[in-house]
């Protein structure tokens, strides 16, 4: 009877969870009660954020990564994105490189930061399944009560900007000159060939419609292939190889690319590469004739006698 005993633990009296605990000394990530028990998140927000959270500096954190590494679908992935974004635990900006590519950068936080923006539209479908299933959770109840009955306080709407008022200018003060309106930059022209070569355009064609194979992106249409050939066959036509305009048009691509013809077009007539300057043409040799007296072979424009003859005449 001196044996030890190990006492399990106590049931909980109502049947609700048991916790078996068992401390953590490596690979663990800390997050707060504020964020796992959140009120107004979804399930798929509080996970994609503590996943998120446990990542380490410089992950990547876009939507297609978060796709390919969970079964959730696209748009519900962006819609928790969104609600974190909302109630202050991810911020993303976008920002522009010196190439001109731009990026994404996310930062996530552990605390919700004070720059939060608000509770984020529902999804309207979410009332229409709990009614379907006939199972109103506590979110829907939440949903459907007044908003003066939220626990987030409405935000009092802006106090009107004051009407400015004109103010006399004295006569001997210089008069106030006002800013002029910003024109904006013409578009560039596309270039056009010299002369027509079907052949050449043939192969400009093509090139457009390979393009696909190089960037996924690049998928276009009859009449967009049809208008940029001509400017593909311009680069042809100035030596350019099949390989350098495909290096040119699917290199450093932005993402997202929502307009990949305007790209292409762009990119087209801004590095459009100088034309090759004329060969010299060299002047043809001046023919042999035969010496009238001694039959030597010598370069003259017209027939007579060699140098050597006409010294020992004169």
């Amino acid at each position: 009877m001196d044996s030890q005993q190990i006492i399990a633990p106590s049931r909980a009296p109502s049947g609700g969870v048991l916790h078996v605990n068992v401390r953590h000394t490596s690979h663990f990530t800390v997050i707060g009660n504020h964020l796992a028990q959140h009120h107004e998140l979804s399930l798929i927000a509080i996970g994609l954020a503590a996943h998120i959270q446990s990542l380490p500096a410089g992950a990547k954190v876009g939507i297609k990564v978060l796709v390919e590494r969970f079964p959730e679908s696209e748009a519900r992935i962006a819609a928790a994105l969104r609600e974190l974004e909302a109630y202050g635990y991810l911020k993303r900006t976008r920002e522009r490189l010196p190439c001109g590519r731009v990026i994404t950068r996310t930062t996530s936080y552990n605390q919700p930061c004070a720059q939060a923006v608000g509770p984020p539209a529902r999804h309207p479908d979410r009332a229409d399944r709990a009614d379907r299933t006939g199972r109103a959770s506590t979110r829907s109840t939440r949903l459907a009560r007044p908003a003066a009955a939220t626990a987030i306080p409405a935000t009092a709407p802006p106090a009107p900007a004051p009407v400015p008022v004109a103010t006399p200018v004295a006569a001997s003060g210089p008069a106030t000159a006002t800013a002029p309106a910003p024109v904006a930059a013409p578009a560039p022209v596309r270039p056009q060939p010299q002369t027509p070569d079907p052949d050449l355009h043939r192969t400009a064609s093509a090139l457009l419609l390979e393009l696909r194979r190089e960037a996924a992106v690049l998928v276009l249409s009859e009449n967009d292939v049809r208008s940029l050939t001509p400017a593909v066959a311009t680069w042809l036509e100035r030596d350019a190889t099949p390989a350098s305009v495909t290096r040119a048009l699917t290199t450093d691509l932005p993402v997202p690319l929502k307009y990949p013809a305007k790209l292409l077009a762009h990119r087209l007539s801004t590095l459009l590469p100088a034309p090759v300057p004329a060969a010299f043409v060299a002047p043809p040799p001046v023919p042999f004739q035969n010496c009238d007296d001694c039959d030597r072979a010598f370069r003259a424009p017209e027939p007579g006698r060699c140098g050597e003859c006409r010294t020992a005449v004169l």
